[in-house]
This record gives C-alpha cells, structure tokens and sequence, in this order.
C-alpha cells in the first residue's frame, strides 16, 4: 500500500500538482517518518515552492539516512543554496560530483554556485570540465566567458596581471565580438610589459567600438611607451574629443607635448589641469605629468597626490586592514628591503649601487625587490651581487609581494620608484612592513587617504624641503645631513672623445642641458636663447631625446633669430661615452620646475657647473641641493631674471667658471656630495633612530 502511494505522490509531483503531492508525502511520513525517498521528494516540493528552510530540514533527514545519494546531495545543495547557506551548498556538491562525476548537471550547479559565491577560479574549472563533455552547451559557455572576464577583472585589480592576461585570452575563444575583452586585454598587456600586443587589442577594442575615450586613451599609453609620440599625442586628442571630461586623458596629453616641446597652448591646458586637481577630486591626473607642469606650486602637488592615491588605493587601504600582517620584531640586525622598478641599466642604479655594496653588513641585511624588466646588464648584475638577497617580484600580485616582503621579515621597506612609470607603490600600501620609506625615485609626496599616508617617511633633505614646506607633505620628513641623493663613485668613464667628434665648434662657448625634453619649459628655452644671442661664439648642446623635439626645438630657435647651426644635439650613448663627453661643456644650464637630478649629479661628478633656478617644490630644488652638498651655493638663483644674468657673468668671466670647475675637480673624492661612505653611514643611523622609535612606540623587545 505505501509503495503505491508513493508512486502515486511521485506521478502528482511529476504533474506539476505539487499540493497534491505534498499531502501524500506528509501522509507516508505519517507511517513511515524516516523514509528517506520520501522525506527526499518532500524537500524538493518545498524548494520548488520557495520554502528553503524546510526543504534543507526534510533533505537533511534523508541524508541521515542515506548520506551517499548524488541526488540527495544536489537538491539538498540547492535549497542550501537558496536559502543563503552557499558555503555549505558548494560542499554538497562536491560531494554529488564525486558520487556521480558523469552527471553534468550537478557539475553545472556547482560551477554556478561557485560563480554566484565570486570563486572565479574554482567555476571556471568546473565549466572547463563541462564543455570537454558537451562542448556546445550555449549556456555553460556564457557561464565560463562571465567567469573568466570576472576573473580577470579580479586578478588585475590584485595586481595579477599575468592571471588578468590568461583570463582575458581564454575569454576570446566565447566571445570574439566584445570590445571590452579586447580593452581589458590590452590593459594586462600593458602593465606587463607587451606594448605591442596591448596596441594590437586595444586597436581591435576601438574596431568594436569606436566611441571608447578610455579605449584611445590607453592606447596613446603604450604608443608613448613605444616611443611613437606623435601616434600617442593623436590618441590623446581622439580620448578628449569623445569625453572631454576623461581628465587623465588631458594631463598625458600635457606631458607628450612637452616631450616634444610642443608649447602651443600649454599655459591654457596647464591652468584647465590645475583647476581640476582643486575642483575635481575625481580626476585622476597623474602626479608625476603634474610635477614637471610649470606654475604647480608644493601645495597642489600634495594635491595632486591626495587625489591620485583616493582614487588609486583606497581599495589596497581596505585590504590592508584584512590582510592584517604581523610583524616579528627581536632584537637582530635591522632587515631594510629596497624595492624598485629600476634595477636595471637605468639612473636609479647608478646612484643606488654602491651604498648597497657600503651597508654595514653587521647592523643590517639589505634584501632587494625587483619589479622591473631583468635587462642583464652589467648594471643589474652588479646590483643582484650587492643584496643580500634579491627577489624578482616582477610577476607577483600586489597582495602575493606584499605576503612575500613580510614573509622575509622585513623592517624598514624603502620604496625607490613611487608614481613613475611601472609603479607599483600598492605593494607599500598593504604594509607588508612596520616602517615604510619614499625615497629618489619620485621627487614629492606620496599623498595620503584621510590623513593615513601610503609611506610613513620621505628621506629628504634640508634644502629641498626647509621646515616650513613641512605641511606640504604626507609623509613625516627624514633629512640627511648634506643632500638626500647618494652618487657612486664607481661610475664607468670611456676616452674623451674629440670636439669634433661631439658635432661642436672647437672653439665656441658651450652651453649645455643634459635633461630630458619634457623638463624644457617655454620660459626657459626663450632665455637659453637670449643667453645666446648675448654670448657670440656660443652654442646650447641638447640631449636628443626625439626627433619631434628636436623640429621643434631648432624652429624655435628660429624665431628667436637663432641659427639652427648654433643648436646641437647629442645622441644617446652609453652612461660611459656620456660622462665622457661632459668634458666639452662649459656651462650646464638646468630646467625649472623639474631639475637636473642624476644628470645634475653626472655633470658635477665631471666638473661641469651647473646653473639653477629652485622653486618652492622638490623637483625643482633638488638641483640646488646637490650645489649645495658640493660646496656651490653662488649657482643657485630663484627667479628667471638672477638665472639669466648669472649666465652672462659666468659665461663673460672664464677665470670664475674655471675656479669653480678646479673646486669640482679637487674635491671629487673629498666632497659630501660624493662621499657614498659618509651617506651610507648618515643613512644608517637614520634607519636605526626610526627603528628604535618603532620598537619603543610597538613595545617590543627589537633594539
């Protein structure tokens, strides 16, 4: 009789009369309350009818009884499911699929599970499995293409750029018609290195759809990268013409005009992007384009910053808080981790590598982090040689290298590279270390989101950053005693090459700037020009930085009633053959508001002098503080008039430019600008003072 009602409940069920069959499975159950069939079809009457908590109820007896059932376990997963309990749904699943690992629909239900509970990773395998079975199921197909463009949505904002790219590829293969796979493809590219591929889908992305401002605006990135400014300045152009309100946009279009010394406009455009670093908080304007934008006073930089990093981290600051890093602190030798994307055949690694070779080994491990291309030159190698320990985190997500920099121990991380290209300053942001130092590679603050800076300190100097500029930086400053920039007295020095094998008169009074373009302002350029007209027999050498430049360049002169004969340009070579060739300079003649920096270093090095107008930001006093270090403070000037007049005088009174010239000379060896072993030493005691702060302040037992 029971077995004939049941089928007889089974047939309502089937029916779709699932009142009916509810009343006879209550019925049965009456008589037999542990049957586990029935107390089964009587959950999947409650599920079908929107009552989850019974149905887990009445499934979950049956499973007591028959815990090896893949249908049990499906439904009993999908009432969990349903009724909010997806942790314990995915569990059941699993355990269907390994009853039954044939059955798809289980596999399906699992892999969307997987999906509506964000475990991309975990439902893209499970669809992978499934479409090897039923390789046109339409709707799996969809399911896999949301999950892996999900996926690599997730992994690039981690900073997993070589999981975001995988995931973006794979999705192509479901979907060959969307223009965003395309876009996030490239953007992965990008961030690895692959300007070519990334031109190449971001190309494609804007054959799709060709009214994507953000679209034109990253491809004008890697064509900048790619050195095809030209190219770049007309993606730019394009962006802002489709949303002229895509803010990033216009301040990259900025900074390759001035690249290629493009002046025409650039005070109107300049004044549109600092209103828009007062007015539009969103607006995410590059704080290193910004740094080298005439007029940006120390207070709109820190700005500038603020904005960038609320727009930027604020999402690392949350995570931050989970990931929640311990550190160990006990009394040992202090462990500084030296982060960077530019170990490499690069300025940052001439000025760096021998104070890591001078790092008193008895006080402290050096332990270096690179996430920069591996170019295997001899300036990487020597660097790879003096850490202790050298870590390519180049392929690491933001949160894999921060696990790892705390895994290691580190005490004080020192980041070298902060908002220039290939920044990766998120890493700092996770706090992966108790003391976090900015320092060399970008030349201001580093900003802060509600008062909580990225970096705990800014190693800085007295000049470049007097007491009074204080306010104008997130970070508490730390001033070396002589100048904040380290030298290495190890550089590499090729023969002397000829004047004439430089392209220069050999009799004429050589002018000089070393600098890149985008440091050449318009105010500056028209009083290098006076300078020569006022000066017979004198000619301005310029780095060849492109060939756009160098148009504009030689057509501005022009104007000025300069012949072209009177503008050299100097190829780039190698760091060797450069300083070689300082020893035909007369006069360096720095940019404002972005100084010399390495390059101010290589011309005094070479006993050049160099002449500079300091501002009130860091980037254009920094110049002035190595003049200082070396002893030369009559070459620092503050206004375009003093600089110009200076010029003429030094340029007019050979014997004062010589003297000035046997000083630098004399005193190479003996100068604080270029005694390494003096920094290292300043350095040092300032890393064991913030250490021995830490431990007091944390209540550790690490001194």
């Amino acid at each position: 009789m029971s077995q004939t009602l049941y089928l007889k409940a089974v047939q309502h069920h089937r029916a779709g009369e699932l009142s009916q069959a509810e009343a006879l499975y209550q019925q049965l159950l009456a008589s037999n309350p542990k049957h586990a069939d029935t107390l089964h079809m009587l959950g999947l009457v409650y599920y079908q009818t929107g009552r989850n908590a019974q149905a887990v109820a009445a499934i979950s007896q049956a499973l007591a009884t028959s815990p090896k059932h893949a249908d049990y376990l499906n439904h009993y997963a999908l009432a969990l499911r349903e009724n909010g309990q997806a942790d314990a749904a995915i569990k059941s699943f699993q355990q269907a699929v390994l009853l039954s690992p044939r059955d798809l629909d289980i596999q399906i239900n699992l892999a969307n599970t997987l999906l509506m509970a964000e475990r991309f990773e975990e439902a893209a395998g499970y669809y992978r499995r499934i479409l090897r079975m039923r390789p046109r199921h339409d709707d799996v197909r969809d399911a896999l293409l949301h999950c892996l463009v999900s996926l690599g949505n997730q992994a690039h904002a981690a900073g997993n750029f070589v999981q975001a790219e995988a995931c973006f590829a794979e999705a192509l293969q479901f979907n060959t018609r969307d223009a965003s796979i395309y876009y996030n493809l490239g953007n992965a590219q990008r961030e690895l290195g692959k300007t070519v591929q990334a031109a190449t889908h971001y190309a494609q992305s804007i054959a799709l759809n060709p009214n994507d401002a953000d679209a034109y605006n990253n491809l004008g990135n890697v064509q900048r990268e790619s050195g095809q400014l030209d190219l770049a300045i007309a993606s730019y152009q394009k962006a802002l013409l489709l949303n002229p309100q895509l803010y990033h946009a216009k301040a990259h279009l900025i900074h390759q005009k001035q690249h290629i010394c493009d002046w025409d406009g650039l005070d109107h455009e300049i004044a549109e992007i600092r209103d828009y670093v007062h007015s539009v908080p969103q607006a995410q304007i590059s704080p290193f384009a910004f740094l080298s934008m005439s007029g940006t006073t120390a207070a709109e930089q820190k700005q500038c910053a603020d904005n960038w990093v609320r727009n930027r981290y604020a999402a690392l600051f949350e995570h931050a808080k989970t990931a929640n890093f311990s550190y160990t602190a006990k009394p040992k030798k202090i462990r500084v981790g030296y982060m960077s994307a530019d170990f490499r055949l690069h300025p940052l690694a001439f000025l760096i590598s021998e104070l890591i070779e001078l790092h008193d080994r008895s006080q402290f491990e050096i332990i270096g982090f690179s996430y920069g291309v591996n170019d295997k030159s001899d300036a990487r190698k020597r660097l790879e040689k003096a850490f202790d320990q050298f870590h390519d985190i180049r392929l690491l997500s933001e949160i894999d290298a921060a696990k790892k920099i705390n895994a290691l121990g580190i005490d004080i991380l020192v980041d070298l590279t902060g908002f220039t290209q290939t920044s990766r300053s998120g890493i700092a942001a996770l706090r992966p270390a108790p003391i976090s130092i900015s320092w060399l590679g970008f030349p201001g603050t580093m900003g802060a989101l509600n008062g909580k800076p990225i970096f705990d300190y800014l190693l800085t100097d007295e000049f470049i950053t007097p007491e009074i500029s204080a306010r104008h930086y997130a970070e508490k400053l730390l001033c070396l005693p002589n100048c904040y920039q380290p030298n290495d007295r190890k550089r590499p020095l090729a023969k002397t090459p000829t004047r004439a094998d430089c392209g220069l008169p050999e009799h004429a009074f050589v002018f000089c700037c070393f600098n890149q373009t985008f440091k050449i302002s318009a105010d500056f350029f028209n009083s290098w020009m006076r300078i020569l007209k006022a000066t017979p027999n004198s000619v301005l050498w310029l780095l060849e930085c492109n060939r756009w430049a160098k148009q504009n360049l030689l057509a501005q002169a022009l104007q000025h009633g300069i012949d072209a004969e009177r503008i050299i340009f100097a190829p780039r070579v190698a760091i060797a053959d450069h300083l070689a060739r300082h020893a035909h300079a007369d006069l360096f003649l720095d940019t404002a508001p972005y100084n010399a920096h390495t390059t101010c270093s290589d011309a005094l090095w070479m006993g050049v002098p160099l002449l500079t107008c300091a501002g009130d930001t860091f980037a254009s006093r920094v110049a002035g503080s190595l003049l200082t270090a070396a002893g030369l403070t009559e070459l620092i000037t503050y206004s375009i008039e003093d600089y110009e007049n200076k010029a003429l005088h030094l340029a007019q009174n050979p014997a004062l430019l010589s003297s000035m010239k046997q000083k630098l000379i004399k005193e190479k060896t003996t100068s604080p600008l270029f005694d390494t072993q003096q920094f290292s030493v300043a350095l040092e005691r300032i890393y064991q003072k913030i250490w021995a702060e830490y431990c007091i302040d944390s209540n550790q037992n690490c001194l």
